[in-house]
C-alpha cells in the first residue's frame, strides 16, 4: 500500500469515527426516529451523499453507533483479562467512565427504550445485547464464587440480571438528576454487599 493510500485510509477511518460520534450524540438527543442523517452530515462537515458513502442507511448508522459503544465498553471490561471479583470491579469502573460520557449514556437510554418495539431496527441488537450482558455478569459472579469471594446466599444468575438492571436504571436516574446521581458509588456498594471482600 502506498503512503498516499495509507493516508487516505486513515482519513476515511477518522471521518467514519467522527460520523459515529456525531450520530451517537444526535440519537441520544432526538432518539432514532427523531434524528436526521442530513443533520449528522452537517455536523460532520460533509454532504448527505458523503455520509451515505460511509453508512448507506440510517439503520446501518444506528447499528454501527451501538456496536461502537459496545466495542469501547468491552475493551474497558476486558483490560488485563479480568475475571471474578476483579471483573465485577470493572463494571463499577465502567459506571464511573459512563459519568464522563453523557452523550453515549443518552444514546443508550433513549434508543434501548425505543427498541422495545419489535419493529424497531435495533430490537434484535438489544435482545442479543441484554442476553450477552447478563450472561457476562453471571459468569463474573460464578467466578467470584469459585474464588471464595461470593456470599453464600447470592445466586450468580439472579445477581447478574440485577447488576445489569441496576446499571441501566442508574443511568436513567443520572440523566434525570442532571448528572448528580453517583452511579459508581451506588453500584460499588451493591456489589460489595454481595461479596466477602472489597473491590
Amino acid at each position: 500500500m502506498t503512503a498516499e493510500a495509507t493516508r487516505g485510509y486513515a482519513k476515511g477511518r477518522a471521518k467514519r469515527r467522527e460520523i459515529l460520534e456525531q450520530a451517537m450524540s444526535l440519537f441520544g438527543e432526538a432518539g432514532y426516529r427523531g434524528a436526521s442523517l442530513r443533520v449528522i452530515a452537517t455536523r460532520c462537515g460533509i454532504s448527505h451523499t458523503g455520509l451515505l458513502h460511509h453508512f448507506p442507511t440510517k439503520e446501518a448508522l444506528l447499528l454501527a453507533a451501538l456496536e461502537h459503544r459496545d466495542d469501547v465498553d468491552d475493551e474497558w471490561l476486558s483490560v488485563g483479562g479480568t475475571t471474578g471479583v476483579r471483573r465485577l470491579g470493572r463494571f463499577v469502573e465502567l459506571a464511573a467512565l459512563n459519568a464522563t460520557r453523557r452523550g453515549i449514556v443518552e444514546l443508550f437510554s433513549v434508543v434501548s427504550t425505543e427498541a422495545t418495539a419489535a419493529d424497531h431496527p435495533a430490537h434484535g441488537y438489544f435482545v442479543r445485547r441484554y442476553e450477552n450482558s447478563v450472561a457476562g455478569a453471571r459468569l463474573a459472579y460464578e467466578q467470584a464464587r469459585r474464588e471464595g469471594a461470593l456470599r453464600p446466599a447470592v445466586d450468580p444468575a439472579a445477581a447478574g440480571a440485577q447488576l445489569i438492571a441496576l446499571m441501566d436504571g442508574l443511568q436513567v436516574q443520572w440523566l434525570l438528576s442532571d448528572c448528580r446521581t453517583d452511579m459508581a458509588g451506588i453500584l460499588r456498594a451493591h456489589v460489595e454487599a454481595q461479596l466477602t471482600v472489597g473491590l
